[in-house]
């Protein structure tokens, strides 16, 4: 662990101990003093973009495989967020988004450019391996429409000028040329395509114009660094500059003017195993240049600073859940599509019914559940009624990513059942599973799973109860890791699952899911 990130987590560590007059949250980046803590959200929201319309701020965020998909989050003060819409329902144009022929984990949809102009908005986004779509709604809410284009844009900026001119930039960093396409009036077709600018290593672009200059911010993942330039036309020449990297507080990202003039910026910083997280920052303008932080800490990311807008209430994602109401929270995103005909929130009312699928292990396996766990400690726990569990069943909860603990109840002959935990560790190769601890019976249909992860330490910990007060670990500690090269690409979820090897199986009725902060003392 870098000494910046130690730093940043033992601030975090100190924020929480703030907020814990509010035990039901994780973070809480808004201290409630008129102030806010970095991050915004202590959880994996990667490759921030954010615009704001009138009063209100939109952030659209990468999703990857996860459906629904594109989410976007909605905040008034740029410091407290709530989910408020996924854009795709259900994800298309590849059978690897069912699970078929392989599966699309670090592929599917990330790094999309959100925009609003003439009463809609706008998004851009490149599906990895297939062609540049651009999504449209009058509502942000939905429902979204998209028209897909001739080119695959890798990492696509959506620029609508004053002349109402739309323009994608694009660049990828092992070229680091940065070309603009020129959008018709509809957006469903590549007019005119130049090549604008060039900056070893460039990707992740936004373009933005004030003040009569036009602004390209570009991330340098090589160098986890971000560069700013300036040009008084798109086409150049350009200026360039170094801005902040990820010890100075992250390197993917840009800035948006707040409704009194003002500026913040926005950008992500790699934060380990909980994935990349976004941070917020005052911008002051010096010679016509946007500086990160203030002209006390220039080009510094506070950690703690005066919240952009005072005056509003706390919010946030919502997390834990009853399961009562019609249809899943948007805080759930099932790993790809799943099959609509393997879960309910009908079957049994007031729990979420997971029928089993047919898989040989978790990362295989169809219909599993997931949420971002959250940092810098948290615990999460699941009350289930495993009555519905059948012999060859594996069902449970635990952490979904590079690794995948899990603690499950594993259906027996007739009608018995037992409690295993096991581990999957996604590899360049295959996931290779190791059970820690075998199958042991257990008695009785309601059953407690908890899992904590403290990300501190980079470790967690699954157990269960039997009456929600005594409880037993099982296994021991486990690794937390981000990894986009054979993990999933994101930080470490939470998952509830259940599979078996063979077809028919049972099910697993999840009556709640509660997610805290791990009580001081415990965990690692």
């Amino acid at each position: 662990m870098s000494g910046s990130l130690v730093l940043r987590t033992g601030l975090a560590i100190a924020a929480l101990a703030v907020a814990s007059a509010l035990p039901a949250q994780v973070w809480r980046s808004d201290q409630g003093d008129g102030t806010y803590r970095n991050p915004v959200l202590f959880a994996d929201y990667p490759d921030p973009d954010i615009i704001r319309v009138g009063e209100d701020f939109y952030f659209v965020t990468t999703t990857f495989a996860n459906a629904p998909g594109i989410t976007i989050l909605h905040s008034k003060d740029l410091v407290n967020w709530r989910i408020a819409s996924h854009v795709i329902k259900r994800l298309d144009g590849d059978p690897r988004y069912d699970l078929k022929e392989g599966g699309a984990y670090r592929h599917g949809f990330y790094a999309a450019s959100l925009r609003h102009h003439d009463g809609l908005f706008a998004i851009a986004v490149t599906p990895v391996g297939h062609k540049t779509r651009i999504y449209r709604s009058a509502r942000i809410e939905g429902p979204w429409t998209y028209k897909e284009l001739d080119i695959e844009a890798f990492d696509p900026a959506l620029f609508f000028d004053d002349d109402g001119t739309a323009y994608l930039g694009t660049s990828v960093g092992t070229d680091g040329t940065l070309t603009l396409l020129t959008l018709n009036k509809d957006l469903s077709a590549i007019a005119a395509t130049r090549q604008a600018y060039y900056n070893k290593g460039a990707e992740g672009s936004k373009i933005i114009r004030h003040n009569g200059w036009y602004y390209l911010f570009n991330a340098i993942p090589s160098k986890l660094a971000m560069t700013v330039s300036r040009s008084r036309s798109l086409w150049g020449p350009w200026e360039t500059r170094p801005s902040i990297d990820d010890k100075t507080g992250g390197h993917q990202g840009a800035i948006v003017d707040l409704p009194d003039g003002s500026w913040y910026g926005f950008v992500m910083v790699d934060a380990g195993a909980i994935g990349r997280m976004t941070n917020i920052s005052p911008i002051f303008w010096k010679d016509e240049w946007p500086v990160w932080g203030t002209p006390d800490a220039p080009d510094q990311v506070p950690d703690r600073s005066p919240k952009p807008i005072q005056g509003l209430p706390f919010a946030e994602p919502d997390s834990s859940d009853d399961f009562s109401g019609p249809r899943l929270g948007l805080q759930w995103q099932w790993n790809h599509n799943p099959d609509d005909s393997r879960w309910s929130l009908t079957q049994h009312p007031g729990f979420l019914r997971l029928h089993a699928t047919q898989a040989d292990g978790i990362w295989t396996a169809r219909n599993t559940l997931t949420q971002k766990a959250q940092g810098p400690r948290a615990r999460a726990v699941v009350k289930l009624d495993t009555s519905g569990i059948r012999p060859g069943d594996v069902c449970g909860f635990g952490s979904f990513g590079k690794y995948s603990a899990q603690l499950s109840v594993v259906g027996g002959p007739k009608g018995t059942r037992g409690l295993q935990m096991q581990l999957t560790e996604s590899t360049s190769d295959a996931p290779r599973t190791q059970l820690r601890v075998p199958a042991r019976p257990i008695e009785g249909r309601t059953l407690w799973l908890r899992t904590d992860m403290d990300f501190g330490a980079r470790e967690g910990r699954v157990a269960y109860s039997l009456d929600n007060r005594r409880w037993s670990e099982l296994g021991g500690a486990f690794p937390l890791a981000f990894d986009w090269r054979t993990g999933t690409f994101q930080g470490q979820q939470l998952a509830l699952s259940c599979y078996n090897p063979e077809p028919g199986g049972g099910y697993l009725d999840v009556d709640s899911f509660t997610l805290s902060a791990l009580p001081t003392g415990e965990g690692s």
